[in-house]
Parts: C-alpha cells; sequence; structure tokens
C-alpha cells in the first residue's frame, strides 16, 4: 500500500465507525437510514429497494437503490461513506447474475422481482439482529 492508499484506508475506517453497514451485493434489498436536515431541525429517513449498482472506489464508493414509490421508480444513489448515511441494514439477499441491474428500469410488476436467497437470508439476518 502506498502512502495515499494508507491515509485513504484510515479515512475510510473512521467514517464507518459507529454505522452498522451490513455487507450487501447487488440483487439485495436494504434500508438506508440517512440524516436529512430542513432548516434547523434534523431527521431519520429510511430508503428502502434494491441495490442495483455498486461502484468500489475505496472512500469514493456508492451504491444505487430503486424502489418503486406510488407506482414510480425512483432511484437514489449513496456514497458508501458518507456522514449523512446512519445505517445500511440487509433485508433480503438476492440472487442474480449481472452486476449491474439496470434492466429492471424498463421492467414492472412481477416480472421486476428478484428470486430470494432463502437459506443464507435467515442466517444472515438472525445474525445481524443479534449483533445488534
Amino acid at each position: 500500500m502506498n502512502t495515499l492508499q494508507k491515509i485513504e484506508h484510515e479515512n475510510m475506517k473512521k467514517l464507518a465507525e459507529g454505522k452498522r453497514l451490513d455487507s450487501f451485493s447487488q440483487g439485495d434489498t436494504i434500508r438506508v437510514n440517512v440524516r436529512i436536515i430542513e432548516g434547523d431541525s434534523e431527521r431519520v429517513q429510511a430508503f428502502e429497494g434494491v441495490v442495483i449498482a455498486i461502484k468500489n472506489a475505496g472512500q469514493r464508493s456508492a451504491f444505487t437503490v430503486r424502489k418503486i414509490s406510488h407506482g414510480e421508480g425512483v432511484e437514489r444513489v449513496f456514497p458508501l461513506y458518507s456522514p449523512r448515511v446512519e445505517s445500511i441494514e440487509l433485508v433480503r439477499k438476492g440472487t442474480v447474475r449481472r452486476a449491474k441491474l439496470y434492466y429492471l428500469r424498463g421492467l414492472t410488476g412481477k416480472a421486476a422481482r428478484i428470486v430470494e436467497k432463502k437459506d443464507v437470508v435467515k442466517d444472515e439476518v438472525s445474525k445481524a439482529a443479534s449483533a445488534s
């Protein structure tokens, strides 16, 4: 590791400290709790959806989450190490064969479903629940 990578790795550890960041991959359904600032008040808002893309770029890593809200598709890109991201909770694991799931944008209803990994989900969700 060169000096720049060491500094970036230390910053990533510091930013992830004290947060619940479950490991996830493409196709998983996750709940992201984000801190929203409105004027003087601050609140935490949950955004739950399917991970359609992950960008692994060290401290600049990000992931895209898609959900259907009132019949409209909504996508949000979250920086993984942002101070605004409170926690990332794994809801269910999904089985996919692609790295980027952009094809879900053109699908609706049952066609947009992702097959669940049955055996892994119960184990990981129970471990995550017991760890908190």
